[in-house]
């Protein structure tokens, strides 16, 4: 019975939904008749879910950053608080060396203590370069040992134009991105529920009951003028310029639209608005699973239980123009065999594949549930012992 369940789970199921839209047909029939950042060095224009590009301008050229950087900060905070590792309500101490960061700050004292919630609020918030220093050093250890996990997920993302030198964006020599790159950063923080709670937040305030209570108003004005946006993170060097990387969501669809290199805020934010309007109006999403939803089970070896729920790591949807008709899709859901404990909640355990026409259209990873830790060996006797039994019943 089991064998016939993880079966019928990997097949191939055919149904009817929308047309979607492909990266190379949007690029080749909407690309030349369009220009929505003129006035940027670099632009991209990506529907989160599917990851299609509506826009792109010189999207693999490597610029610095600026704080935009934070979103990958920010993208292994919320993967610790995800896998167990740290809490929201933990104390997170401030060193000496990240209460001297310049450029955006809280004003952090050595010694200072604010939970993971309150120093989110000011990456998220007031693009505090103190608070993300202390935030790497509570989260790995040192500053350095964070900035070998920033480049870690970048491998682990596939991005071919990043590499970070440091968790907060201030200039330093070989620390670059790209625009396709900091989209694809920002689809994956976007995985995270919770997230666009910080950044989406206009404004807030630190140390309530103190004497040093602190203001923290977003540098993303877009959070409160155009209507949906909700994130994520601006930046600005006199080397980078003017940057941003925004989200919006209206009706079932989230874009993400990235500038790099405007030259006054004013440009970056009108060169936003014109990219979001221009995807509202052109296109449309259609929902096919929810995140978080659970798609099969996985079966687990030498754990302290049997098995485990694959679930899908983010929202799945087809993406299309708008007033396009039906078409048939395929989906197609890969199930791990044979998995060994110990597995941490977030581990990828499967993969979900979206097809038309025998191209892929999209992949998301199927994700465990929870954590498994190893079974001692009493308990695995007693699993042993279990089996045994019951096969001679």
């Amino acid at each position: 019975m089991k064998r016939f369940v993880y079966g019928f789970m990997a097949m191939v199921v055919t149904f009817f939904f929308l047309t979607p839209l492909t990266h190379a047909e949007e690029k080749q029939s909407e690309q030349k008749s369009v220009e929505l950042a003129d006035k940027a060095k670099s632009a991209i224009l990506m529907e989160r879910d599917t990851g299609a590009i509506l826009y792109d301008k010189n999207s693999d050229e490597r610029l610095a950053p600026a704080s935009m950087t934070k979103i990958m900060t920010m993208i292994l905070i919320m993967e610790a608080i995800q896998k167990g590792n740290i809490k929201w309500d933990e104390k997170v101490r401030t060193s000496e060396y990240a209460a001297s960061m310049g450029g955006s700050q809280i004003f952090l004292e050595p010694g200072e203590e604010m939970t993971v919630k309150e120093m989110l609020q000011a990456i998220a918030i007031g693009s505090a370069n103190d608070a993300s220093v202390a935030m790497a050093e509570h989260i790995s250890g040192s500053e350095e040992e964070f900035i070998d996990m920033m480049n870690k997920k970048v491998k682990e993302l596939g991005l071919k134009n990043t590499k970070f030198k440091n968790p907060t964006g201030l200039p330093v020599d070989g620390h670059y991105s790209s625009a396709y790159d900091m989209a694809i950063m920002a689809k994956e923080l976007l995985k995270y529920k919770d997230i666009t709670q910080f950044t989406g937040m206009y404004e807030s305030y630190l140390r309530d009951e103190t004497e040093k209570k602190f203001w923290l108003v977003n540098t993303n004005k877009l959070v409160k003028f155009y209507p949906g946006v909700d994130g994520l993170k601006t930046g600005f060097t006199s080397e980078a310029k003017y940057c941003l990387t925004a989200t919006a969501k209206k009706n079932n669809m989230r874009v993400v639209a990235v500038i790099f290199g405007a030259d006054t805020p004013k440009e970056r934010n009108a060169q936003i608005t014109k990219m979001l309007d221009y995807s509202f109006s052109k296109y449309q999403t259609h929902p096919l699973y929810k995140s978080g939803e659970v798609l099969g089970e996985v079966k687990v070896s030498k754990g302290k239980v049997n098995k485990v729920k694959a679930k899908t790591d983010s929202s799945v949807s087809v993406l299309t123009k708008k007033g396009e008709k039906p078409n048939k899709l395929q989906k197609k859901i890969k199930i791990m065999e044979n998995v060994k404990a110990p597995i941490q909640k977030g581990d990828k355990i499967g993969e979900l594949i979206i097809k038309k026409e025998g191209k892929t259209l999209s992949k998301t990873p199927l994700i465990a549930d929870q954590n498994v830790k190893v079974a001692s060996w009493w308990q695995l006797y007693k699993k042993s012992f279990s089996m045994f039994t019951k096969m001679e019943s």
